[in-house]
């Protein structure tokens, strides 16, 4: 697949998930620097693994799952799962409650960080009854329309794989956690 800075590259994530990062960032970074002012450093570092954990926990819930799609193909995060495929692999694309991807190994992949379907809103209107369509069903136009004309040779093939990242990240938040409940209990 491109580059992300490349144009033609499109990333749908549910829209309050950048909402609850920005919040989450903001809430931990005031809790840390309240442990520093009241507590100092060292007792900082020890209340830290906690809040970054639940910090972690915002992150990959709200925020890491989206769905990527460029000319050649897809890239769907579910939490901590990575599925990437080129559009020749898609048989249909659906959205019930959350975007669907049928593939051609027979399995379905749905899709937690992208469009969801919502009931149609009508704007009050003076001269219209015209009805405003949902983002979702928007957002599904256009990925049919770049699934449809993608080219014979956006056929990469289905990979499963891991946000390495964020494992890592929690392999060391939790490794900070052990340490930090090591020193509280022997000092």
């Amino acid at each position: 697949m491109s580059d992300e800075q490349s144009e033609g590259v499109r990333t749908f994530r549910a829209p309050s998930g950048p909402a609850a990062l920005l919040i989450g960032t903001l809430l931990a970074l005031f809790l840390l620097g309240d442990a520093v002012v009241r507590a100092g450093w060292g007792q900082m570092m020890l209340l830290a693994p906690w809040v970054l954990l639940v910090l972690w926990i915002v992150y990959v819930n709200s925020f890491a799952s989206s769905i990527r799609v460029d000319d050649d193909g897809v890239r769907v995060q579910n939490a901590l799962r990575r599925i990437e495929f080129g559009w020749q692999r898609v048989r249909a694309v659906d959205l019930r409650w959350q975007l669907v991807f049928s593939l051609d190994d027979g399995k379905d992949l749905s899709c937690y960080g992208g469009p969801a379907k919502a009931g149609s809103i009508r704007m009050p209107s003076r001269s219209d009854g015209e009805e405003k369509v949902p983002a979702g069903i928007r957002a599904l136009t256009e990925i049919e329309e770049r699934w449809q004309a993608a080219p014979d040779t956006a056929d990469a093939p289905i990979r499963r794989s891991w946000d390495r990242p964020a494992v890592i990240a929690l392999g060391v938040i939790v490794v900070w956690a052990v340490i930090a409940i090591l020193v509280a209990n022997a000092g």
